[in-house]
């Protein structure tokens, strides 16, 4: 295996462990900010238990799902921008 594939390939954890820790990072920051703007305004259960923590009509689901699709964003973000970097890399080559 080239050194080019090695350190693309090693690359994928980067983008999951980055991608999935700084959007879910920013999910957080939110749900926080949701939460300060309209309190638990329209869900009538917080949603803190077993299963419906993940229940996107209570108001810890919707966040806990926020967070998620955050963290995938930003694993495609990174995706994009690793895979530009090796294009020019090549090129540079």
């Amino acid at each position: 295996m080239s050194a080019k594939k090695e350190t693309k390939s090693l690359s994928i954890w980067l983008i999951l462990v980055s991608g999935m820790l700084t959007g879910m990072g920013n999910g957080s920051v939110f749900g926080a900010a949701l939460m300060c703007l309209m309190g638990r305004g329209g869900f009538p259960n917080w949603g803190g238990e077993y299963l419906t923590a993940y229940n996107p009509s209570t108001f810890t689901g919707f966040i806990d799902d926020a967070m998620i699709v955050f963290g995938l964003v930003f694993c495609v973000i990174l995706y994009v921008g690793l895979s530009r970097h090796y294009k020019l890399e090549t090129q540079a080559a």
